[in-house]
C-alpha cells in the first residue's frame, strides 16, 4: 500500500490531513485526539459507564495511532473510523453493557448519571430511564449499536455505515427496526 503524504499546511479541522501528517511527525495525531476524544469518551460512558469509558476511549486512540497508516480517507471521515474502533471495543464489553442496562431497569437509576449526559441522550430516553434501559437491553446487539451511534454519538447514517462497515441501507433498516421496537415497548410501559 502506498500512502501519499501531503505535508503542506492544512486547516486545523482537517482530520485526514492530521492523520496523514502524523505518519512523518507523530505529534500531529494529537490534533485528532483533541478534537474527538471527548465525543468517543462520552459515547463509551453512556454505553458502559464512566470507568470502562476511560479504558475504551484510551484504547480507541491507541489502536488508531498504531494503525494510522491503514486509515483511508476514501472510506470515510476520521470521526467514523474512530467510532468504528470504539464500537468494536464496546462489542467486547456487551455482556457488561446488557447487565448494566438490566440493573438500571430494575433499580430505576442511571448507572452513568453525573457523567457527560447530553441532550440527545435525554431526548432518546424521554424521561423513561429505567424503562428505556430495559428496552435497550432487549434489542439485538446490531440494532442497539446503530441506534446508539445515531442517538448518543450523533453520527450520520453514512458515518455509522463507515464505522460498522455495513451498507447505509443496512443502517437505515436496523435503525428503523430498533426505533419501532423501542416505540412499541415504551408504549407498552406507558399503558402499564
Amino acid at each position: 500500500m502506498t500512502i501519499r503524504l501531503d505535508t503542506g499546511a492544512a486547516g486545523a479541522g482537517d482530520d485526514a490531513g492530521a492523520v496523514q501528517r502524523s505518519l512523518l511527525a507523530p505529534e500531529h495525531f494529537a490534533d485528532v485526539f483533541e478534537r474527538h476524544f471527548a465525543d468517543v469518551h462520552r459515547y463509551a460512558a453512556r454505553r458502559l459507564g464512566e470507568a470502562a469509558a476511560d479504558d475504551i476511549a484510551a484504547e480507541t486512540f491507541l489502536i488508531a495511532f498504531r494503525r494510522r497508516d491503514r486509515y483511508r480517507p476514501d472510506r470515510g471521515p476520521v470521526r467514523a473510523w474512530l467510532f468504528g474502533i470504539a464500537a468494536n471495543l464496546i462489542g467486547r464489553h456487551r455482556r457488561a453493557e446488557v447487565q448494566a442496562l438490566r440493573t438500571w431497569a430494575r433499580a430505576g437509576t442511571d448507572p452513568v448519571s453525573g457523567c457527560h449526559a447530553d441532550p440527545v441522550a435525554d431526548g432518546l430516553s424521554g424521561g423513561l430511564g429505567p424503562g428505556l434501559a430495559g428496552v435497550l437491553a432487549r434489542l439485538s446487539a446490531a440494532d442497539r449499536e446503530v441506534l446508539l451511534l445515531v442517538a448518543w454519538a450523533e453520527l450520520s447514517y453514512d458515518e455509522v455505515a463507515t464505522a460498522l462497515r455495513i451498507p447505509p441501507g443496512t443502517v437505515a433498516s436496523r435503525l428503523n427496526r430498533a426505533r419501532r421496537k423501542v416505540r412499541a415497548a415504551l408504549q407498552t410501559l406507558d399503558e402499564e
